[in-house]
């Protein structure tokens, strides 16, 4: 049964006993995912290409806070999101509901998530004005589209607990999801990770990691 922690910046996350693995990082949810998944994934992406929409591919959606956390802030930037996420074990409304994310965006944000949450497992759903979210309720091997992306953020839980999602096959069908130039950004860093990624013809960046990781992973999709 999953239960609630909370991380060292006083926000939640959920413990997953059968894999062994909470969903964020014990030194801050909300911290980690402003870190990795924003500051390095989705504002670099902004700040580089200077861009007004934005289209997000998340493996792992779980909880939801990247894509509640990625919305709030291209609302206040006047930036259109169009975000899927794939989950192969969607966690059920009433625990969404427990999170606690509504203290970190704006409340017509959390309110017509939760409320199209369900819907979105089906089809891509307008959660705002210029905001569409889609939840793909399968494995990420089994995830597929004609869509390409800007940003993947992959958030999977770490190799040592779920290690399949860390394979060159498993990276290689998720990253081939990027466009040119599209950028792939995840907490981990690891060799593996570094030359299967620089295989596939990524250029590899080493950035600071959030607090409790002293570095995490940045690639370019350098296919034209």
């Amino acid at each position: 049964m999953l239960e609630f922690v909370i991380t060292s910046d006083g926000s939640k996350t959920l413990y997953h006993p059968a894999i062994g693995e909470h969903y964020h990082s014990r030194h801050g949810a909300v911290q980690e995912s402003q870190h990795v998944f924003l500051g390095r994934g989705l504002a670099y992406f902004l700040e580089t290409h200077r861009s007004e929409a934005v289209s997000i591919l998340e493996i792992g959606f779980g909880t939801g806070l990247n894509f509640l956390l990625s919305a709030d802030y291209c609302q206040k930037k006047g930036i259109q999101l169009d975000y899927t996420g794939v989950e192969a074990y969607p966690i059920a409304m009433d625990l969404l509901a427990q999170t606690g994310y509504e203290a970190y965006v704006a409340p017509t944000l959390w309110e017509s998530f939760l409320q199209h949450y369900t819907a979105s497992l089906q089809a891509a759903q307008a959660i705002l004005v210029g905001c569409s979210l889609e939840i793909a309720p399968c494995q990420a091997l089994q995830f597929a589209t004609e869509k390409r992306y800007d940003v993947l953020y992959f958030d999977a839980f770490a190799a040592a607990h779920q290690p399949d999602m860390w394979t060159a096959e498993t990276l290689r069908h998720v990253s081939a999801f990027l466009k040119p130039g599209g950028i792939f950004v995840t907490y981990a860093i690891t060799g593996h990770l570094k030359r299967t990624l620089k295989s596939f013809g990524f250029t590899i960046e080493k950035v600071p990691g959030a607090p409790g990781k002293r570095e995490m992973l940045r690639a370019i999709n350098d296919h034209q």
